[in-house]
């Protein structure tokens, strides 16, 4: 089935609409992208449903696969490269018969090498269907991190955390062969991709070179290597990032972008001078797992209601205001996934660009050349926009013109650091923006912060304590009818004690809970009138807004998210 025949049938079961399926056929072509690829990168339709519609045409049954159920002694029978090339997997043996799931079962090719393949193993094959992400999943089967680390440091005739206090030299350097060294630093990669990994520390100690990585927000170490290879391992990362080999007093910046697990991702690198060698900070930009669209958000109720609405006003501008880390670019880039039509010319300005969209033209300041986001701005709005997008608002220049840029009839999305929604304004306001310019300039404000996603394999739901029932019930009377109607008691909050498929953390990936607060007339009247925080906090809740806590609460309600972690995580607010 070509890309253009799948996407025909997409269009017919109404699965995406037609400007969508336009702009898939443009960038499988011009990109030599799979369109399944294409949709599980931008998240666009659940590759279980892409997988269905192709069963039944093709009449071929289709299979769910579980990784983690996976034999790993039948990878024999079908090396790595026929999987990557054929887009197949084992699955199971019993006696003569080898079962194997294919995305492509229609593949002639496919075909005539896994027959190859079993008249040498002599065994018979079924055939299952698999989804495009159920064989990205099991194709990490295939690259264990330890093993080949373990194999690339006896290659070079070391021990893993050994060298003592010893620092090596340029000269000593450069006779450690070349070959580990790169396979080394290309399995770290893969690795902190297959752990969803947001970045990558490889720190030089005292005795050996730590290799550590951030997931769902904690840092663990992933390795211990040899501290002689420190050097040629940084070296090799600067050399792939396009840095200065030669320059370790000072700290540089740089990026470059590697095809891992057959998807291309965007890794910034970021060096830093310590006393016992040079550190480096690599924050990982998978896309399909940094990027999401409008229906992931997860907005509940009248957030989403709210959200909804404040994106299809014609001009006007939206910030998403939390800490650093709280998730504010991910919400900002999902919004502009939705606003990304081909009649829509979108421009943004970022410190720096995250990930790359197609359809968007993005652009990275340079505050050392004196490209910063305020003299952005100005040029931005000689490009006709319709939407613009500022990465940040840090002070009042920016402020005021991309409050003019709303008012001229452009849609602004920014972000903003306060605590809460209702901080936004009186920030604003000390920004030196003149109050009577917020009611018509400011649609919508989005407050965020991030909780630990649990693992709905191992989840288990129980009834709360009698204190935490009391908390769940004075939390939701204060919420709408409509919403106290959905939860019965005794109220259940879940925990997950770890699987193998959340690799025993309990959670895979985070979630981000809400606060969304519209502009109405109302708020108007306080702002002229002198806004606080606390007349506009309680405006807020006239219309019905959800607090952090509140959309954290109904979250941990539906088994989404730990009440612990959101009573942690909101305690200040």
């Amino acid at each position: 089935m070509t890309n253009e025949e799948l996407l025909n049938e997409i269009q017919k079961a109404k699965l995406l609409d037609a400007d969508k399926i336009a702009k898939l056929k443009r960038d499988a072509l011009l990109s030599g992208q799979s369109v399944e690829a294409l949709i599980s990168s931008e998240r666009l339709v659940d590759g279980v449903k892409i997988a269905e519609l192709k069963s039944t045409i093709l009449k071929v049954p289709y299979k769910k696969l579980e990784a983690d159920k996976i034999d790993k002694g039948l990878f024999g029978l079908i090396p790595e490269e026929v999987s990557r090339t054929y887009a197949t997997v084992p699955i199971s043996r019993s006696d003569d018969l080898l079962v194997i799931g294919m995305v492509h079962p229609d593949d002639v090719k496919a075909q005539d090498a896994l027959k190859f393949l079993a008249r040498r193993n002599q065994v018979n094959l079924g055939v299952y269907l698999i989804s495009w992400e159920d064989w990205q999943t099991a194709l990490r089967v295939y690259s264990p991190f330890r093993s080949e680390v373990d194999k690339a440091v006896k290659e070079l005739g070391l021990s893993e955390g050994s060298g003592g206090q010893k620092v090596t030299s340029l000269e000593e350097s450069a006779d450690v062969k070349e070959g580990p060294i790169v396979s080394i630093v290309a399995d770290t990669f893969k690795e902190a991709v297959l752990s969803r990994a947001s970045d990558i520390h490889i720190e030089p100690q005292q005795t050996y070179l730590r290799v550590r990585f951030r997931v769902d927000g904690d840092l663990k170490e992933a390795a211990a290597l040899p501290l002689e290879i420190s050097r040629p391992v940084i070296s090799r990362i600067k050399i792939i990032s396009n840095l200065k080999i030669d320059e370790n007093r000072m700290p540089q910046d740089g990026r470059f972008r590697a095809r891992i697990f057959d998807r291309e991702i965007d890794f910034r690198v970021a060096t830093f001078p310590t006393p016992l060698g040079e550190k480096v900070a690599i924050r990982v930009l998978d896309p399909t797992t940094g990027l999401k669209n409008f229906e992931s958000l997860d907005l509940l109720f009248r957030n989403r209601e709210a959200v909804q609405q404040g994106i299809e006003k014609p001009y006007g501008m939206i910030l998403v205001t939390g800490p650093t880390g709280s998730g504010k670019s991910t919400t900002l880039y999902a919004l502009l996934q939705t606003l990304n039509k081909e009649n829509v010319n979108i421009v943004s300005l970022e410190d720096p660009v995250e990930y790359f969209v197609s359809g968007l033209n993005q652009s990275q300041v340079r505050p050392e050349i004196g490209y910063d986001f305020a003299s952005g701005l100005r040029q931005i709005l000689r490009q006709d926009p319709d939407v613009i997008m500022v990465g940040e608002i840090r002070d009042g220049e920016t402020a005021g013109l991309a409050i003019q840029a709303a008012l001229t009839g452009h849609v602004v999305l920014s972000t903003l650091h306060t605590n809460n929604s209702a901080g936004v304004i009186p920030r604003l306001i000390d920004m030196k923006i003149e109050p009577f310019l917020l009611p018509v300039s400011l649609n919508l404000i989005i407050a965020q912060r991030l909780v630990g996603r649990l693992c709905q394999d191992c989840r288990v739901a129980e009834d709360a304590t009698p204190q935490v029932q009391a908390l769940i019930k004075k939390t939701l009377s204060e919420l709408t009818e409509e919403i106290q109607s959905q939860f019965k008691e005794p109220y259940q909050v879940s925990h997950s004690g770890g699987c193998d498929k959340c690799r025993g953390k309990g959670v895979v990936g985070r979630m981000a809970l809400f606060e969304v607060f519209s502009m109405s007339p109302q708020v108007e009247e306080i702002i002229t009138s002198g806004p606080t925080i606390q007349k506009i906090l309680k405006e807020a809740k006239r219309q019905g807004m959800i607090t952090l806590r509140q959309d954290g609460v109904l979250k941990a309600l539906q088994g989404k998210v730990s009440l612990e972690e959101v009573i942690e995580e909101t305690e200040d607010l």
